[in-house]
């Protein structure tokens, strides 16, 4: 009895899971109003995939929509959102948030891609687009490469009406992964990379690595100090 109980919540808890990473919202008639869409997680999570799901969605329902992403961003290409599965929509690179109020007029939907990367006037924009009866969606990295709320992404997540969190599968251990750990030495926050870079991990596996990391600076120091 107990086993056939902890299925059933199993298969509920996964299907709930399933509608909120899919929930997808029709447009507000009633009132002129819309509302702000987050899709966070680590990298390789499926961040900008779903992203882009969603965006090509509403353009099949035929409503007007924009994309943006920061100009820093050009790993692939200038004016392409591209998800490491080289899934790609059409985008608008902007050297700020406050850049994207001007490219916004009389659109139904927005899609800002690498919102991490945006200054924290981004949480701003997003609501006076969502107040003006715009659908906002956005994605991001919801921690830095250290495990710190990244950027302005913690303000969005709070602001926003729905929040949708996104898994890697962890390189060292293949369990759910919601760690970027950065595996080359740089401490600039912001390092654009891909695998070569960057690895997901779990909570187990990053605070190992961490560990390694910690070990091995303070190795370095003790050598120093002794010549």
């Amino acid at each position: 009895m107990k086993t056939f109980c902890a299925v059933q919540i199993s298969k509920a808890f996964h299907k709930a899971i399933e509608l909120n990473m899919f929930l997808e919202n029709t447009v507000n008639h009633t009132e002129n109003f819309g509302w702000i869409e987050v899709i966070c997680g680590s990298m390789f999570s499926g961040k900008t995939e779903e992203l882009i799901r969603r965006l090509k969605r509403a353009q099949f329902a035929k409503q007007t929509v924009e994309i943006f992403k920061p100009a820093v961003d050009t790993r692939y290409a200038d004016e392409l959102v591209v998800s490491h599965d080289e899934n790609e929509i059409r985008c608008t690179p902007v050297p700020a948030a406050a850049n994207i109020r001007l490219y916004a007029n009389e659109i139904d939907v927005v899609g800002i891609d690498e919102a991490q990367f945006f200054d924290d006037e981004i949480v701003s924009v997003c609501n006076d687009l969502a107040n003006m009866g715009v659908r906002v969606i956005v994605a991001g990295l919801d921690m830095d490469y250290k495990g710190n709320p990244f950027g302005p992404m913690p303000a969005l997540m709070a602001t926003a009406e729905y929040v949708t969190k996104v898994h890697a599968v962890c390189t060292k251990t293949g369990n759910l992964a919601h760690f970027s750990h950065r595996k080359v030495h740089d401490d600039r926050l912001v390092v654009l990379g891909e695998v070569h870079e960057y690895e997901p991990l779990s909570r187990a596996a990053y605070f190992r690595e961490r560990q390694k990391e910690e070990q091995a600076r303070q190795e370095t120091s003790n050598d120093s100090n002794e010549q």
